[in-house]
């Protein structure tokens, strides 16, 4: 009786094993989906989507801009930090808005404001020659709907995401935003 038990016991360890290592090979299955990556704020996460009115008072939405490398900057024309950064942003998006990136095409900046003021907010973005043509607030200041939803505490503040809508770096600046970039280049 004993030795049918043992038997029994390495016929199912036996099954099990094969029924394991079957569903192994059958991942490695070039055709087999992955599971599309969860929606977070941590790097690998897909970036939560975006829909905020632009300067014309039209909805944009940060999904739209699937295919290129986005950074979303958290700002404000208040912001002495951010003001002070900007000219740095500028420079990396004119050096690496046509670049060919591991997943996607081009560079561009998905501005979110946490100005309350929209004549403020604009003569910023005139003043310090942020060209990238998608700038978005709800003009609500610190209650703004995306910066909670990011979890943005202080600005500046950034998340870069690549082309398939991934989260790849955060809170880059000057160099680190370059270095960044240049490890997503194709």
């Amino acid at each position: 009786m004993k030795a049918f038990k043992i038997a029994s016991l390495f016929a199912i360890l036996a099954i099990g094993t094969y029924s394991f290592t079957s569903g192994l090979a059958e991942s490695k299955n070039p055709n087999t989906e992955i599971a599309p990556a969860k929606e977070g704020l941590n790097i690998g996460d897909k970036a939560p989507d975006i829909i905020m009115n632009g300067l014309d008072g039209k909805p944009i939405q940060l999904s739209n801009l699937q295919g290129q490398m986005v950074l979303i900057d958290f700002w404000a024309s208040w912001c002495g930090p951010c003001r002070h950064e900007n000219p740095n942003v500028v420079k990396t998006y004119k050096e690496f808005k046509d670049k060919e990136f591991k997943n996607g095409k081009g560079f561009t900046i998905f501005g979110v404001s946490l100005d309350n003021n929209a004549d403020k907010w604009k003569a910023a973005i005139k003043q310090d020659h942020l060209i990238w043509k998608d700038h978005v607030s709800d003009l609500k200041g610190w209650n703004n709907a995306a910066a909670a939803r990011y979890g943005v505490r202080g600005i500046p503040a950034s998340v870069l995401i690549n082309g398939d809508g991934i989260i790849v770096g955060k809170n880059l600046r000057g160099a680190q935003l370059k270095d960044a970039l240049k490890k997503q280049l194709k």
